[in-house]
């Protein structure tokens, strides 16, 4: 049968357009739809907007140490409307960029819904459109509880484009997102509580950095109240947020931060016969195939490893499987992961937990130490890195940090990971002084 396409893409977000533009690179026809936004939730709602507040929000605690320095200014003023209009403006302008470099490769764009009809048919804009190949790359959305009043509060997307700053605002959960804009708004002047159902922040972690995280924006003045949870939410002369124990709680808004849902519902999928699992995510082999070989997903809709890197990876695989002929795979060991919260927090390889859930016999490693930064300031803040090592091949299983530009530093360790760094590889290295990185090198004692 002949296709008018080789391979149609459902979804504009980063691992669906390198796919594209990989495939068509490989000389493949393709096509892509999307219903919302090029570049996905990375660029418009996630990886991109996201740092960007969190430098403004940062720019707080450098107006306070800078005076400690012998820096003498008034008092910074904050507008809100002007973060959001450049935030925008960069949007724009990456948006546009995506767009370029579809076209640039003959990428035919389609900017709406598309649904798929069978193995090798999409409806698209009023046409079904035939292909050989067909790639669910939808993302994911965020998720909203199932409690009276959930309607008044808003969630990540809607964060980056509120009409005015709230005076106060409760953030529900206690993952990377509620940590990072707990962060990101207290930073730029919020009165921030944080309602969490769990014992500690970042529960999918290595404990110790949830915990530091939490002990450190507990210091900054963030409220978090753990083992708790929202029965519902009433709008008076402001919103009010009832606890299950019977606390009310009052605040100017409410953010959700309570996970997020693969967009796999209402794409057709079941109807051609793909598998789904009980989170509706779709389901895919090693080679990102799902039950019907035309049919591939990769990225957030498959509900594994929620990260752009490895949506990119995995689109870079699947072009090269169908149309190089490659057998390029995606190694999701040592995956580097940041948290842009105030401190930052960064880990790359296994926790504590799961190293000791795997059997092994390990060796742990603590450092907690002001940084210099700080020093002349009366900033309180540490940082804490923490590696964690095979007792009988001194490799280094885990590396995990909390503090200023963790990801930057961890990068470089996920580097060493994948070479198999040892422990004695690490304390045979001349550090570069003086440098929060070079604490990593000279942890010599192991923990009790």
């Amino acid at each position: 049968m002949a296709y008018e396409y080789d391979l149609f893409i459902i979804g504009a977000g980063s691992g669906g357009v390198q796919a594209s533009r990989i495939a068509a690179n490989f000389g493949a026809r393709v096509a892509i739809a999307e219903e919302r936004y090029l570049g996905g939730t990375c660029v418009n709602a996630g990886c991109i907007p996201k740092k960007l507040f969190a430098y403004a929000a940062q720019f707080r605690d450098d107006f306070e140490d800078a005076r400690s320095y012998g820096w003498r200014m008034g008092t910074p003023q904050f507008d809100w409307k002007t973060l959001v209009s450049n935030k925008n403006d960069e949007i724009e302008r990456l948006s546009a960029v995506y767009q370029r470099k579809l076209k640039d490769v003959n990428v035919a764009i389609f900017r709406s819904r598309a649904t798929v009809a069978d193995p090798h048919s999409i409806e698209v804009a009023g046409r079904r459109i035939t292909a050989e190949h067909i790639l669910i790359a939808a993302g994911g959305w965020p998720r909203m509880p199932s409690i009276p009043g959930a309607e008044l509060g808003f969630t990540s997307n809607e964060a980056f484009h509120l009409s005015t700053l709230p005076k106060r605002m409760v953030i529900v959960g206690g993952g990377y997102v509620a940590a990072e804009f707990a962060s990101i708004f207290h930073g730029l002047g919020v009165d921030i509580t944080v309602v969490h159902r769990g014992g500690r922040l970042l529960t999918t972690f290595d404990a110790d950095l949830g915990t530091v995280l939490g002990e450190q924006m507990q210091s900054k003045g963030i409220r978090i109240l753990f083992w708790s949870h929202i029965a519902a939410v009433a709008r008076r002369s402001a919103l009010d947020i009832a606890l299950t124990d019977g606390t009310v709680l009052e605040s100017d808004a409410i953010m959700f931060a309570t996970g997020r849902t693969p967009n796999a519902r209402g794409l057709g999928l079941e109807n051609a016969g793909v598998t789904l699992s009980s989170s509706h995510a779709v389901m895919v082999d090693a080679n990102y195939q799902t039950s019907v070989p035309s049919i591939h997903a990769i990225g957030d809709v498959t509900d594994r490893v929620l990260l752009t890197p490895v949506a990119l990876a995995e689109g870079m695989a699947v072009a090269d499987r169908l149309f190089n002929k490659g057998e390029k795979t995606v190694s999701y060991d040592n995956i580097p992961t940041a948290i842009f919260s105030n401190p930052n927090v960064a880990t790359v390889g296994l926790s504590e937990a799961h190293a000791r859930i795997r059997g092994l016999d390990i060796a742990i490693f603590k450092s907690s130490f002001t940084p210099l930064k700080r020093v002349l300031t009366a900033r309180s803040e540490k940082v804490f890195m923490k590696l964690v090592v095979d007792k009988q091949s001194q490799r280094v299983l885990g590396a995990h940090m909390v503090g200023p530009e963790a990801s930057e530093i961890i990068q470089g360790f996920a580097v060493a990971l994948n070479c198999g760094a040892t422990k004695r590889q690490l304390d045979a290295t001349i550090g570069i002084h003086p440098t929060m990185a070079e604490e990593f090198l000279t942890m010599r004692e192991a923990v009790p």
